[in-house]
């Protein structure tokens, strides 16, 4: 059925019960009817938390005011008047996309693919993972950031899924203590290959970072890539709350929001990463950039931020500069 409200046209698709799981909601903020305008690459790796507009707008700079289109696999269409408020888009649209049948529907492909910047938001990166990898939503997820070469964005979980390789958090939430202490504990849940997005190809990514405490299970992460034969190197991009890195398509990024992001490198394999036994991984290099500084993803160098080295003793974490933040 459709409703019409000022500004707002929804459809809500209603399925016969023996195909419940495929529906998926549609909402939009703004012309229902698709254009084409100029996009530029780039993309937005936000931490979680508050949302940055600086991003978004950046994001609509890029798209030349076309289609902005969020997906999601929960939640509502919030997002909707917020974006269309910070700058000048044909619409802002909301796709709650719940399921592997909703995930092949024609008119959610479509709608992802004449995106002119696209944005997967926070929630649960299992459900993206378990309803969105390997359908023609991912395909479409691809089209947009490498044939089309529009911005492509997350925040949270929607950060999550950015990278070669992902934490899926479908067993629980781990904690940095918890991998520390067993870096083959069941909820470490690790996977790869969702989408393809331009400098990120050996990368896994995570969020809310100093907030939760999360450099110890980032390197975690990174030492199972390793062991378990995935790379033989890897890398870590990490980003507080309320912050977001902005990705151009030649690997320069700068930082926007209130706090910091970490760019953390392997070093080879790890000393000991087995099952049941406390990680042992040393001298990591890290490089944190806040303020002004800036990194540059082809190139894994930065300028004007701080480096230094974390390393895992028996599962006990340290730096060599006195803070692992």
């Amino acid at each position: 059925m459709r409703h019409v409200l000022t500004g707002l046209f929804v459809l809500l698709v209603s399925l016969p019960l023996s195909a419940a799981k495929a529906q998926y909601e549609y909402y939009v903020t703004g012309s229902s009817a698709d254009v084409t305008t100029p996009t530029t690459a780039g993309t937005v790796l936000m931490g979680g938390g508050s949302d940055v507009a600086a991003a978004f707008q950046w994001m609509i700079n890029k798209s030349g005011g076309g289609d902005f289109v969020v997906i999601r696999a929960t939640g509502t269409d919030a997002y909707n008047p917020w974006i269309a408020g910070l700058g000048t888009v044909n619409s802002v649209e909301t796709l709650i996309i719940k399921s592997r049948a909703a995930a092949a529907d024609p008119f959610v492909v479509a709608k992802i693919q004449n995106a002119e910047a696209l944005f997967i938001a926070g929630g649960d990166q299992s459900d993206y993972i378990n309803f969105w990898k390997g359908t023609p939503v991912a395909t479409a997820i691809d089209y947009v950031a490498n044939v089309k070469h529009a911005p492509v964005g997350g925040t949270s979980a929607g950060l999550a899924v950015l990278g070669k390789f992902i934490y899926t958090g479908s067993a629980g939430s781990v904690t940095s203590s918890t991998a520390l202490a067993d870096p083959y504990h069941r909820y470490v849940t690790l996977d790869r290959d969702f989408v393809t997005i331009a400098n990120l190809g050996s990368v896994i990514t995570d969020s809310h970072f100093v907030t939760r405490d999360r450099m110890g299970r980032l390197v975690v992460f990174i030492g199972r890539i390793i062991k378990d034969g995935w790379a033989s190197s890897a890398r870590g991009i990490a980003v507080d709350e309320a912050t977001a890195i902005l990705v151009e398509a030649n690997g320069s990024s700068t930082r926007v929001g209130s706090g910091a992001a970490y760019f953390v490198s392997s070093n080879g394999v790890p000393a000991v990463c087995v099952s049941g036994t406390p990680l042992t991984y040393t001298g990591l290099p890290v490089y944190k950039v806040s303020g002004a500084a800036t990194f540059n993803l082809a190139t894994w160098t930065g300028s004007g931020g701080t480096s230094y080295t974390v390393s895992v003793n028996a599962g006990a974490i340290s730096s060599s500069n006195g803070s692992i933040y």
